[in-house]
């Protein structure tokens, strides 16, 4: 089993920046890709980025597509997800999560999540 947890939201002003980061911990070993999503208060879980097993490839969400920098450190096995010139409508909680598998856009092939973080941005 692998277990995921989030660390470092909080509240921030429109324009202003975060890191997150997501430590995990088990059967680290066997992950592939690990990705971002959100989900703000009535709306569906968003996928945000994912990175792949050696940090070298990442695809982005076009949504955050030059805001948001996901990386990866396998040493301390866990993932940052850089969050720049942050707007109010980025206001959500953000999950990370892990798979087996790699190239993994989609909610429902990720096999481990977080307990998510809350992001809040004000105007």
């Amino acid at each position: 089993q692998v277990q995921l947890v989030e660390s470092g939201g909080g509240l921030v002003q429109a324009g202003g920046s975060l890191r997150l980061s997501c430590a995990a911990s088990g059967r680290t070993f066997s992950l592939n890709d690990m990705g971002w999503f959100r989900q703000a208060p009535g709306k569906e879980r968003e996928f945000l980025g994912r990175i792949s097993r050696s940090g070298g490839s990442s695809y982005y969400a076009d949504s955050v597509k030059g805001r948001f920098t996901i990386s990866r450190d396998n040493a301390k096995n866990t993932v940052y997800l850089q969050m720049n010139s942050l707007k109010p409508e980025d206001t959500a909680v953000y999950y990370c999560a892990a798979t087996h598998i790699p190239w993994v856009l989609e909610l429902n092939r990720y096999d481990y999540w977080g307990q998510g973080t809350q992001v809040s941005v004000s105007s």
